[in-house]
């Protein structure tokens, strides 16, 4: 289960509806082995696309390299849809390289019914895809 604050889950959002028609992707980073998501990375979407999300080489070495002199760990890795439910692709779950990362994934797409906008978190794990709870908090 990820459990997320209310904050973190409307920046995510926010990025998501902010983004579109192009989709938007970042990561929530969390002190390492706590599991527990804190500050939120938005980050610039290199391939500018409606359909697919890349980020750029040199900023994610820079946050990479940040994470390891704050000690701290990716907990979450979203990005949006734009036209599609959110759920992982066969490309998102391709570039799926953090095992303990919950890959959450927002959609800007009205393709339930449900509203504007879904919010959902996976584990990826050796392409295997396992949808969990998310639960919202005020605080930790």
């Amino acid at each position: 289960m990820l459990t997320i604050t209310q904050a973190l889950y409307d920046q995510i959002v926010a990025h998501a509806r902010a983004d579109h028609p192009d989709e938007a992707c970042g990561v929530v980073a969390g002190p390492v082995g706590e599991g527990r998501p804190e500050r939120f990375i938005p980050m610039l979407n290199a391939a500018r696309s409606p359909t697919f999300y890349e980020f750029d080489s040199q900023d994610l070495l820079k946050l990479y390299r940040e994470m390891d002199d704050r000690d701290e760990e990716p907990v979450v890795i979203y990005h949006s849809h734009t036209a599609t439910e959110a759920h992982p692709s066969r490309t998102d779950i391709t570039y799926a390289n953090e095992p303990g990362a919950h890959y959450v994934l927002v959609s800007t797409a009205d393709t339930d019914g449900a509203g504007e906008f879904q919010f959902r978190s996976f584990r990826i794990l050796e392409g295997e895809v396992t949808e969990e709870e998310v639960k919202v908090v005020e605080a930790y």
